[in-house]
């Protein structure tokens, strides 16, 4: 079993071994993962942070050893948090962007040591936080930071919807969701059905605080969709674009529409 990182700005990874499959999920720079199977030109792959699976291009993938996988993976890696910034590959001697919630593996004053090449990374990056869930922080300590959480999740206000987008420049509901979380060092599963298996159920809006997680059914009464609560009455959440919208118990309040859009089904608590 062999293992890779993502040396590039953006990576699609697909539910199929071909460029016309549909994407479903995406790498970003410095996330890790796990080759499963190699066919033609493609890699089909685990990705280390939500164990989310999918195939990538073979030109996309940097192989690394096992011994730097398990020593990134052990490492609280810290994340990008300018909105855009220039990676510098000094062994190349190369620059490209790398975007907001990118992965930073074992970097120390500015520097990162991947698949044998040397990266500088100048920007502003994430605190390291000490959160896990059972933890005994203080009812202060939690509330700011579930107010930080919403407010760093601002910044993807007007990213536009891309199905399996996890980047600015592209990104759906649970994916903004995730990002927004990954920010604080908070892992989250990939999908919002996988995500309404994380936390602890919270009863009704009355109850909930900034940061909590609303997720909404369908028809047949399925989860569909997913957001952050700002406060008891209103969501960011990404339709169409990432956009703030009101909630009450019946659902989400379409502030352009003038109409429900999202029935509600359940709020969970991870912070």
């Amino acid at each position: 079993m062999s293992h890779g990182i993502c040396l590039l700005s953006i990576v699609p990874v697909r539910t199929g071994p071909s460029h016309k499959a549909e994407m479903c999920t995406q790498l970003l720079f410095g996330e890790l993962y796990t080759v499963l199977q190699s066919e033609n030109e493609w890699l089909r792959i685990s990705l280390e942070y939500d164990g989310y699976e999918g195939w990538i291009s073979v030109k996309g993938h940097a192989a690394i050893t096992v011994n730097e996988f398990d020593s990134l993976t052990e490492t609280n890696a810290r994340a990008a948090i300018d909105l855009v910034q220039l990676v510098t590959n000094e062994t190349k001697k190369e620059q490209f962007p790398i975007l907001y919630g990118s992965s930073l593996p074992g970097i120390e004053e500015f520097r990162m040591q991947l698949a044998d090449q040397t990266f500088i990374y100048d920007g502003q990056v994430s605190m390291v936080s000490d959160f896990e869930e059972g933890d005994e922080d203080g009812p202060e300590d939690l509330m700011e930071l579930k107010h930080d959480l919403v407010h760093d999740s601002m910044q993807f206000l007007g990213a536009p919807y891309l199905w399996g987008g996890r980047s600015l420049f592209g990104i759906d509901c649970s994916g903004f969701v995730q990002m927004a979380y990954k920010l604080k060092n908070i892992r989250l599963k990939r999908d919002a059905s996988q995500q309404a298996e994380q936390g602890e159920p919270v009863n009704s809006l009355e109850e909930a605080q900034p940061g909590d997680l609303a997720f909404f059914e369908n028809e047949e009464g399925n989860i569909c969709h997913v957001g952050i609560l700002a406060d008891r009455q209103k969501i960011l959440h990404c339709s169409g674009k990432v956009r703030l919208d009101i909630i009450d118990q019946q659902g989400i309040f379409h502030n352009d529409l003038h109409e429900y859009t999202h029935k509600l089904k359940m709020i969970r608590r991870v912070i």
